[in-house]
């Protein structure tokens, strides 16, 4: 007899494992063309521009003139541009041909590569527009929180008080608290663009109303592997930070490039299993808003379907059993 699987942060990481495994040169491959490189820029950069910036400031100490620190500066910004904007597509790819190949797992179809990369004509435009709108939400907020902060500040003074650091911090806690909550909230947006055919801040609105009962999950699956990929990141990147320079010698180049490729193969584990972990959710969220049985019912239509209606148990779970 099948177990309904557990609506918890262990039931949707263990069910997108599932779907991983099952599906594994698949997400290999995508893993290779997106989600490696994204990882070995996010470790690798802060050391190479490390080392370029010390290259450029060794030769400015010699030579002392305007011209090359001016040059410094556009070649900072021509390299943080070209990698912005590089990570940024890298991260839409992978997250647009991930979350169509969980999908399409999740209901037991089969998922080719060329369709998982020819999906991105229909997502790649549409997630690049609701990413943007949810940034200029952040910097809207943002803004209203600073200015919230400014005129109790200057509220304060007003009235002969002191402004003590207490103040700043709340500050800062309700800015923080206000991020955490938008990032909840908006946790299947990206899935909503993929899968619907909502998109800009209609898809936010919906992964607002999905996440709605499962919040809980929601912010276990963002402080576990938001603060474990960090971690990562910060740890290899300072862990590398002195091995970049150039003429270190051949072994600091070796022990350079083998850390950055092991390293870089944690994260990319930890932001598949991420994005695959979205998409499930996003399935569980469905099923608890009583979305998902019909679309199961129907897809399943020859084959043994379980639904669970008990109603001390969360309701309209879907458990598909395949033999």
């Amino acid at each position: 007899m099948a177990t309904t699987p557990e609506l918890g942060f262990c039931g949707v990481f263990s069910e997108s494992k599932k779907i991983v495994n099952a599906h594994s040169r698949l997400f290999l491959a995508l893993s290779v063309l997106f989600l490696l490189p994204l990882s070995f820029s996010l470790i690798a950069f802060p050391t190479l521009q490390h080392a370029v910036m010390e290259s450029d400031t060794d030769q400015t100490e010699i030579l002392l003139s305007y011209t090359n620190h001016q040059r410094i500066g556009i070649r900072t910004i021509v390299l943080s541009l070209i990698y912005f904007l590089t990570i940024f597509t890298l991260s839409l790819c992978a997250t647009g041909t991930i979350t169509y190949s969980v999908f399409h797992g999740f209901f037991g179809r089969p998922v080719k590569l060329a369709s998982a990369i020819k999906s991105l004509s229909n997502s790649l435009l549409r997630l690049f527009v609701t990413v943007f709108c949810a940034q200029i939400i952040v910097l809207a907020v943002s803004v209203l929180i600073r200015l919230l902060v400014y005129l109790v500040i200057e509220w304060i003074g007003f009235l002969g008080f002191q402004v003590s650091a207490v103040v700043y911090g709340i500050g800062l806690g309700v800015w923080g608290l206000g991020l955490v909550y938008l990032q909840v909230n908006w946790a299947l947006a990206c899935v909503v663009v993929v899968v619907e055919s909502s998109w800009g801040l209609e898809a936010l609105r919906r992964s607002a109303y999905l996440v709605r009962g499962m919040r809980g999950v929601a912010v276990s699956l963002l402080l576990f592997f938001g603060s474990v990929t960090g971690i990562m990141l910060w740890s290899y990147s300072g862990s590398f930070m002195g091995l970049g320079g150039v003429g270190n010698g051949w072994k600091e180049d070796l022990i350079f490039v083998v850390g950055n490729v092991a390293a870089s193969a944690l994260v990319n584990l930890m932001l598949l299993h991420s994005v695959a972990a979205n998409t499930v959710l996003y399935m569980y969220c469905k099923a608890l808003h009583g979305e998902l049985a019909g679309e199961i019912a129907d897809e399943f239509a020859q084959e043994y379907v379980s639904l669970p209606f008990d109603e001390e148990k969360v309701p309209n779970l879907v458990s598909v059993v395949q033999p």
